[in-house]
């Protein structure tokens, strides 16, 4: 995968954190839950490249 690929997934697990810290500040669980889901999903992401990165080589 691409930096940008990889780039992009952190700013996705940054974002999923802010809305995750936004939720617990404001007591709102849906975003909390939200701010998880969106770290799930780039933790996934993050997984399915470095198995790609590992065939690679």
């Amino acid at each position: 995968m691409g930096l940008d690929d990889k780039l992009g997934n952190s700013a996705d697990d940054l974002k999923g954190k802010a809305k995750e810290a936004a939720g617990n500040a404001s007591d709102d669980p849906e975003l909390k839950a939200e701010g998880k889901g969106d770290q799930a999903k780039s933790d996934i992401k993050q997984a399915g490249e470095k198995v790609k990165d590992a065939f690679k080589h």
